[in-house]
């Protein structure tokens, strides 16, 4: 029964409720901030996948794609791609610019004569969707002498228009600067800026020869009758053995789809996890607002109010300040996409404009409405039903415990969260292994603290009286000390997973690359000259170190029994089956690679085709010794059998590749080598040089230049991975706040007894301080623990990269953080102080 109606309730509620929250402060702040995260993760992925989506043709170049290596389609295909639509060729390669001087005596500082560059020919018809721009006129086709250069080229060369470049046998003059490249994105990833010549130009250069490296791609533009993901199936299953790349534009850069969606729902969780442990410091600042109310309470039980009409009201309260908390996260969280789009320029892939995304926005309402519910029920459920002389006597006499139906409503509001979080996932089981091990933690330090207030009650009491003191406050009535060990172990948790992130992802490129990383690798070599190639650089630096292999694109078409058009999706991780990879032979185990499984060919094997397996691969498809596999190589499949597999050693910088031929299997087919030069970093220039003086042809990669880019994303990723644990180490702050809000109480009833009793301020702080080193004493171990393991999932589980934390620096950001969260602690007991014995014992 209910004394009171709703609008009574309500009225109440409203009256009582301070207009600066005052009180429900923390509430509106941890709602605010775990909303505010979650919105602009989930607004900011789905503006990005949406503009990916909205220019698919654009990107993409055209409706399809049709993508093949070291080879270009016959006359016969070209005419049948004409019969779809019209039809744009471009042919895209490594290749070196060398800048041409007009008095070449005079140097240009540090500029380089060479750079490696992305060249790229097109045909009349390009671009089919999107505009060519350039800096200072409209675009036009060429002529067969002339290039477009990107702004990245003409600063590292110093050149702009008019300025002459070389491209093995011929020789350019730049006409422009690209301002934007219409499908650039769809592109992929890149070593070096971009140059446009004509198809007529690129073939003048003689670059293209047999066994090149080299990708060729034709984008049709289709006539209205056709629809483009049925063109694609359709010439995916009639040319399922050619080895060739089938795109359309739903998946025009699926690369960037894979990194965004990955990111976000990586980021996403981290944001849950903060909002989940922000729920704790909701359920302690509602539980300190509720004890500051128990006066009220207790006296609208006596003059007859029932649980419901408490439960009533001060639901009310908490809920209003839920749902503005909510919707001022869902504004912040809407409204922040265009800034970090501004903020982030070339960094992200596509700039997208301001839109509401109504998906993401919903579902981080939803989720602060679950954790406001689940975490605010317990004293909302306490204050409801305990009697009124249990709440007269809550300063002194703690009482616990919550009703069954409270209970089941948890469970249910608790449940709808799991679900929610799986049903929103894109790995439902890599969701479900964060938000278990957020639970383990939380549920551990929950322990923790319920076994440490147990031990200090058992213990003896110290003669020194701070120390006493200090251990007296574990344990007293109306303590804190779980909710003080969950919030200290999660702060200190979190510094430590940050250190451990950020370090080990500097470390990746500080300490192991370049330790093992060539100086330079070298492309498209002529194969009957490597002994030229090594007289050339021997002479310009004898010390030098070889690696030579030959170099093939292929595609895995079959393994076992399994056809790999046939799959309906990848297996997970099997990153090698989406295109073509490079495929080597060699007679002996090549460098950067162990043999675990099988035995390696003679050396003068000529039996039928074998294959050397990367061991990971193998265990991704499920295939082992003896089992076939077949591959598709300029057109032709080979059908191997495996004889090893191998653990490659990708982190040397070197050639490291999943496939591996017996010689007799590839040896006839046109290819070039590749090779990788050990030397003194002073040698590059004049080993480039060189280089391009004898093989214009070749392509000069600086290893040091590609460790830049990847330092580069590295950086990036931990940036966007910084931002997001920050929020949840506010909240882990917030939760700290909320435990010394909820025990302010009893700790201003025992402050004023002893200073009653003779106690100065000085050692009241001293007692604080502490209780909140011993706490943080036993939590530096256990945080050091679980911040660890946390950073390890993140490097080793999720990124792949090395665990190589810097010890001295996670310790150091453990103490920072542990003198920071003691600081907050003792801030907060400052007001205790000041409270007068008078005014605080007519509160009690």
């Amino acid at each position: 029964m209910s004394a009171f109606g709703w609008r009574a309730s309500w009225r109440i509620a409203r009256r009582d409720l301070h207009l600066g929250f005052r009180g429900l402060r923390l509430l509106f702040l941890c709602l605010f901030l775990g909303v505010a995260t979650l919105a602009a993760i989930g607004s900011l992925t789905a503006a990005i996948t949406q503009e990916l989506r909205d220019r698919g043709r654009v990107i993409l170049g055209g409706d399809i794609e049709i993508g093949m290596t070291q080879r270009e389609a016959g006359l016969g295909d070209k005419e049948s791609f004409r019969q779809l639509g019209r039809l744009s060729e471009t042919i895209r390669m490594r290749a070196m610019a060398q800048r041409i001087d007009p008095e070449p005596g005079k140097g240009r500082g540090d500029a380089p004569a060479a750079v490696l560059t992305e060249l790229k020919g097109v045909d009349a018809a390009y671009p089919l969707y999107g505009r060519l721009t350039l800096r200072h006129a409209p675009y036009r086709p060429m002529d067969a002498r002339d290039i477009l250069i990107g702004q990245a080229l003409a600063e590292r060369l110093e050149v702009g228009r008019g300025a002459q470049l070389r491209y093995g046998d011929a020789t350019f003059t730049v006409r422009d600067i690209i301002a934007d490249e219409p499908d650039r994105l769809g592109e992929g990833f890149t070593l070096g800026p971009v140059a446009i010549v004509s198809m007529a130009g690129l073939r003048g250069t003689g670059l293209i020869q047999p066994g090149s490296l080299y990708s060729a791609k034709y984008r049709i533009r289709l006539n209205p009758r056709y629809d483009a993901a049925t063109v694609r199936r359709d010439w995916e299953k009639a040319r399922a053995k050619e080895g060739w790349t089938f795109k359309d534009e739903s998946r025009a850069a699926p690369g960037a789809n894979r990194f965004i969606d990955r990111m976000g729902q990586f980021l996403s969780l981290i944001g849950l996890a903060a909002l989940v442990i922000a729920g704790i410091g909701v359920s302690n600042g509602v539980a300190s607002y509720l004890a500051a109310k128990r006066g009220g309470i207790a006296t609208l039980k006596v003059l007859g109010a029932t649980s419901t009409d408490i439960a009533r009201i001060y639901r009310l309260q908490v809920g209003a300040v839920a749902l503005l908390g909510i919707f001022a996260g869902l504004i912040m969280g809407a409204a922040l996409p265009p800034l970090v789009v501004a903020l982030a320029g070339d960094v992200l892939p596509v700039s997208p404009g301001f839109r509401l995304h109504p998906a993401p926005l919903l579902t981080s309402a939803a989720y602060g409405l679950l954790i406001a519910f689940l975490f605010t029920f317990p004293p909302l459920a306490k204050a409801r039903t305990q009697p009124a002389a249990a709440i007269f006597r809550g300063a002194v006499e703690a009482r616990s415990g919550v009703d069954r139906r409270s209970l089941a409503a948890m469970a249910l509001a608790g449940g709808l969260l799991v679900a929610l979080a799986l049903g929103t996932a894109r790995e439902p089981l890599f969701s479900a292994a964060v938000l278990g091990a957020v639970a383990a933690v939380l549920l551990l330090l929950l322990a923790l603290g319920l076994a440490v207030r147990q031990i200090a009650r058992r213990l003896p009491r110290p003669r020194h009286p701070m120390l006493r003191l200090a251990l007296a406050n574990l344990h007293r009535p109306g303590a804190q000390t779980a909710a003080l060990i969950v919030a200290l172990g999660l702060a200190l948790t979190l510094f430590v997973t940050l250190a451990g992130i950020e370090t080990s992802l500097d470390a990746e490129i500080r300490n192991v690359v370049p330790k093992k990383a060539p100086a330079q690798i070298v492309l498209d070599i002529p194969a009957p000259q490597q002994a030229r190639f090594r007289r050339i650089v021997a002479r310009e630096a004898p010390e030098a170190g070889f690696n030579i292999v030959p170099v093939l694109r292929g595609t895995i078409t079959a393994y076992g029994r399994q056809r790999v058009a046939d799959l309906k999706e990848l297996p997970d991780g099997a990153w090698f089956l989406r295109g073509e990879r490079g495929v080597t032979y060699s007679a002996t185990l090549p460098q950067g690679s162990d043999l675990v499984a099988g035995s390696w060919w003679p050396k003068d094997y000529k039996g039928p085709p074998l294959v050397s397996l990367d061991a990971e691969a193998a265990k991704t498809l499920g295939v082992g010794l003896g089992d076939r596999l077949t591959v598709s190589i300029l057109g032709r499949e080979i059908d191997a059998r495996i004889a090893s597999l191998r653990k490659v050693n990708w982190d040397t910088m070197g050639f490291n590749y999943v496939l591996v031929f017996s010689p007799a299997t590839l040896q006839a087919a046109p290819h070039s080598v590749a090779a990788t030069i050990t030397m003194d970093p002073r040698h590059d220039a004049a080993v480039t040089r060189a280089l391009l003086a004898a093989f214009p042809g070749v392509s000069v990669i600086a290893v040091g230049d590609v460790i830049d880019q990847v330092g580069a994303i590295l950086t990036q990723m931990s940036r966007a991975i910084l931002v997001a644990a920050s929020v949840a180490i506010l909240a882990g702050i917030a939760v700290l706040v909320g435990a010394i809000a909820a025990s302010r109480q009893a700790r201003s009833y025992d402050s004023v007894v002893l200073k009653t009793l003779g106690a100065t301020r000085t050692q009241l702080l001293g007692g604080q301080a502490l209780e909140y080193g011993l706490l943080a004493a036993i939590l530096a171990l256990v945080a050091l623990a679980l911040g660890s393991a946390a950073a390890w999932f993140v490097i080793v589980e999720v990124f792949d990269f090395t665990w190589s934390p810097n010890w001295p620096v996670v310790l150091a950001t453990l103490g920072g953080g542990a003198l920071l969260t003691l600081g907050i602690g003792l801030a907060g007991s400052i007001p205790l102080l000041s409270v007068r014995p008078a005014r605080a014992l007519r509160q009690v």
